[in-house]
């Protein structure tokens, strides 16, 4: 599966044409969005429905600029947005967890619930791709590293190296835009606004 990733758009007309640029180069499967598509949701409908106008399905978490209940409502409009927080969204051989917003705490108590969820469904699906996506990065990468500090999220660490998951596609420190790392044989990518296109 030939998947385009991108995150933290942040209304930005020139990464929409990079993005539209690249759907109609490369002609993905799939699109992913990590989150922070807007401006503190200013704009939040105009930008989601130049999304869907790309007739790609497109995979979305919220960041911190977007509230989940705001995006998942505006979502429902469109028919190729698919709000993924807190769900599992199965394509071909491919399994996707979605977890937005946050970006600013290094402790997640909200995700234990939905990360026992999120194991139970790996466990069932061993021969599947799992593509874990999330909006703050988890700890410890190149991809949370800030001068000389570490400042992504530890539960998505912890749940990332008990769990067997492929990919993890994360955003919010521009900083860290198009950087790779890995935790284990995890592939950890913040693809930035431009987006990337990652072979499944």
């Amino acid at each position: 599966m030939k998947v385009l990733a991108f995150t933290d758009l942040h209304l930005s007309s020139s990464a929409f044409k990079k993005i539209k640029s690249k759907v109609k180069k490369y002609i993905p499967d799939l699109l992913v969005c990590a989150g922070d598509i807007s401006i503190f949701e200013h704009g939040l409908d105009f930008v989601l429905k130049q999304l869907n106008k790309l007739n790609k399905k497109t995979l979305i978490v919220h960041g911190n600029h977007e509230t989940d209940s705001v995006l998942r409502k505006f979502c429902q409009k469109y028919p190729n947005l698919i709000f993924i927080h807190k769900k599992a969204y199965a394509s071909g051989n491919n399994i996707f967890l979605g977890y937005g917003g946050g970006g600013f705490s290094i402790i997640e108590p909200e995700f234990y619930k939905t990360g026992e969820f999120f194991s139970k469904i790996i466990k069932k699906s061993k021969s599947k791709k799992i593509i874990f996506v999330t909006h703050a990065p988890p700890y410890g990468t190149k991809l949370d590293l800030i001068v000389t500090s570490h400042c992504g999220n530890k539960t998505f660490r912890h749940f990332i190296a008990k769990n067997k998951v492929d990919l993890c596609i994360c955003g919010h420190l521009h900083e860290n835009f198009g950087k790779e790392d890995r935790i284990k044989k995890t592939r950890v990518i913040n693809p930035g606004p431009y987006g990337k296109i990652i072979e499944i």
